[in-house]
């Protein structure tokens, strides 16, 4: 076989290493603590756009049943660590999610997800945009920092408002793609004109943080009231790649319970998994404190910092030399 070889050469490799050291000096200063949760869970993650790896334990059945779950993300078990009083914590990791391959995309990745007591959504935003400055500063180099609602940023860039504008409007600027509509939501389509049009534009230099969701994309964040209400959620791009997803954590155990059953629910019409949902979060989610919590792909950092749109520059083995 001719492909035995690291698909990212040693630069890469260091750089890795150097952010891994940086990332924890950055919390260690800030008093975060440094946890470490299972990979493997008996629950899985209802998000009908994720799909998870399943495995089965042929152990002991003492040991607490057969399937089990690869963790899409830390998130589950750090809340039940912070409903337990742990405090501020974060936890650099391997994740997995499948069927997610491609350019920018492997099935294996690394997350760096930490979570702040007491801070809303904006104050977490501003860490995040300052370890993503200093990430970027290691590598030599800079990057201004935008913030803008989710409102405005489409806005600024249709002249229509994305939470109260008729289905037919949003798909107006995407009429060049000649997409498929068939089976898409208002959310698909607020979607693809970020995917399509929105992201491609935002310069190399830049790290645009965008606010304030619409509130069917609230997942597991608060919803805010409001002439329009809106999920106090955040995601942070540098130049055209997505790096992070963060919240104003819900706490509401009802709401979230609530929440699964509609993720379920379109799950069941596509015909897709039903992952048992994580009982032992929710038992949590009436003690966790108020808190923000955000999640941050590690691999997509390191492609802006090197400058590269292949996710394999930064993998020492992708999914296909694994």
């Amino acid at each position: 076989m001719k492909d035995w070889k690291p698909t990212a050469n040693l630069k890469a490799m260091k750089l890795r290493a150097e952010l891994y050291a940086l990332i924890r000096r950055f919390f260690a200063e800030r008093g975060v603590l440094e946890v470490e949760t299972p990979i493997l869970s008996q629950s899985g993650i209802t998000d009908p756009n994720i799909e998870s790896f399943q495995l089965q334990f042929v152990g002991p059945k003492a040991g607490g049943g057969g399937q089990r779950w690869l963790r899409t993300s830390p998130e589950y078990p750090l809340k039940r660590m912070l409903a337990a009083g742990v405090g501020d914590c974060y936890e650099l990791g391997r994740v997995f999610r499948n069927g997610e391959a491609g350019r920018r995309h492997n099935p294996e990745f690394t997350m760096l997800e930490w979570y702040r007591i007491g801070s809303t959504h904006h104050q977490l935003m501003d860490e995040t945009a300052v370890l993503v400055k200093d990430a970027l500063h290691l590598a030599g180099r800079r990057a201004t920092v935008r913030d803008v609602s989710f409102r405005q940023l489409y806005h600024d860039s249709f002249g229509f408002d994305p939470l109260t504008v008729s289905e037919g409007e949003l798909r107006g600027p995407l009429v060049v793609f000649d997409i498929d509509p068939t089976g898409l939501t208002r959310d698909d389509w607020l979607d693809l004109l970020m995917t399509h049009l929105i992201q491609p534009a935002i310069p190399a230099n830049r790290i645009l943080i965008v606010y304030d969701y619409p509130a069917s994309q609230c997942a597991l964040a608060k919803i805010r009231p409001g002439d329009v209400p809106v999920a106090e959620r955040f995601e942070v791009y540098a130049g055209s790649l997505e790096l992070a997803n963060g919240y104003h954590e819900l706490t509401d155990a009802a709401e979230q319970r609530e929440r699964f059953g509609r993720d379920l629910g379109v799950r069941q019409k596509r015909a897709s998994v039903q992952p048992p949902v994580d009982e032992r979060l929710l038992a949590a989610l009436p003690k966790l404190p108020e808190c923000a919590g955000v999640a941050l792909g590690i691999d997509r950092l390191l492609m802006a910092m090197l400058g590269t749109d292949r996710i394999a520059d930064v993998l020492a083995f992708p999914f296909d030399r694994a």
